[in-house]
């Protein structure tokens, strides 16, 4: 049976968050205290909806946005675990589930030689419109209320585990690997057999240690192991290979 790698994205397969990223493509690399402010909690897409027309106004074109985008450093050891997932597709599926948006991540992908490695990619919408504007939209209405309202994550895993186990796929075991909160909730979907992996010193480290102490923890049953590279996640990932 094949394995199925997980990831988030920012802060796990990149360094940094995208979606802040993006603002070094402004000339004083800065957001007015106007668009700042306008962020409430829960509401990040729309809230980079604002910021992408901010982006426009000021007349920065969509090329000037990629070649900043292409910059920002992957997490260390990264590349070489996506590159060992590329070389063994036969037995490992790879996909990424993130609250950035299609068209970052596409761009990073490509310009690192690695969008071989991922077989889907589940994140908001996004594409650049007649006048040049990138529009970013949610991935997905739900009725979570442990996660952002674009997108929640557990029903984005289930939704493709379901859809590869009609097509006949069963997977011997699921690396999930992230590190903020908004990757908490598909934990709660793994098996005991499976691994959830979260960066150390992060959120999701966290939120994961808080529930481990609680008596009446029954909704983690995946091994936690917390990584700090992308080697760590590779030598977990091949030990469990045949």
């Amino acid at each position: 049976m094949k394995t199925l790698m997980v990831f988030d994205f920012d802060h796990t397969v990149v360094d940094d968050n995208s979606d802040t990223w993006v603002i070094r493509c402004l000339p004083g690399e800065t957001l007015p205290d106007s668009v700042k402010r306008s962020y409430r909690k829960g509401h990040w897409t729309e809230f980079m909806s604002r910021v992408m027309n901010y982006i426009g106004d000021q007349e920065v074109s969509p090329d000037k946005i990629r070649s900043v985008m292409e910059t920002i450093p992957f997490t260390a050891g990264m590349a070489d675990l996506l590159t060992f997932i590329s070389e063994h597709k036969s037995t490992v599926d790879c996909i990424v589930i993130s609250d950035s948006n299609t068209v970052f991540i596409d761009w990073i992908l490509h310009a690192s030689g690695l969008r071989a490695a991922v077989d889907q990619v589940f994140t908001n919408p996004a594409k650049f419109n007649e006048n040049g504007y990138m529009e970013v939209h949610c991935y997905h209405s739900h009725d979570c209320d442990r996660c952002p309202i674009n997108m929640c994550k557990k029903k984005v895993l289930e939704l493709y585990l379901s859809d590869r186990s009609d097509g006949g796929v069963e997977y011997g075991r699921i690396f999930y690997v992230g590190d903020g909160g908004n990757d908490f909730c598909p934990t709660s979907c793994l098996r005991g057999h499976d691994v959830v992996m979260p960066r150390k010193g992060y959120t999701l480290e966290k939120l994961l240690a808080k529930l481990e102490g609680q008596e009446d923890n029954t909704s983690q049953r995946a091994k936690v192991i917390a990584w700090s590279s992308g080697t760590d996640i590779l030598d977990e990932l091949k030990a469990s290979m045949p």
